[in-house]
């Protein structure tokens, strides 16, 4: 069974950084990797997604050129660099992985348990 454990958030000031990490295991041939993230109250929403080989990339449009994707693919891990961050960035960040490239919850069968990022003002 696959499995995807996140780890890397914590609490951090506007303006700062973070770098999420998403490690895979069991028996993974996702081509795809994604990170979504939920607000409370609000629905999960698509942040960015990679295809394994690293050459394809996709971002929301509220974290384009202040988040970047990245994997190293012989340690089975997904990076999530986050910078210039704001309080509305706020949010559990879950990993995902499918077969498919899916901006949607719904395209992705294999998640993490998620990791809890709070962005101060």
């Amino acid at each position: 069974q696959v499995q995807l454990v996140e780890s890397g958030g914590g609490l951090v000031q506007a303006g700062g950084s973070l770098r999420l990490s998403c490690a895979a295991s069991g028996p993974f041939s996702s081509s795809f990797m994604a990170w979504f993230r939920q607000a409370p109250g609000k629905e999960r929403e698509f942040v960015t997604r990679i295809n394994w080989s690293g050459d394809s990339t996709y971002y929301a449009d509220s974290v384009k050129g202040r988040f970047a994707v990245s994997r190293d693919s012989a340690k089975n891990t997904v990076y999530l660099q986050m910078n210039s961050l704001k309080p509305e960035d706020t949010a559990v960040y879950y990993c995902a992985a499918s077969g498919i490239s899916s901006i949607r919850v719904a395209g992705y069968p294999y998640w993490g348990q998620g990791t809890q990022v709070t962005v101060s003002s």
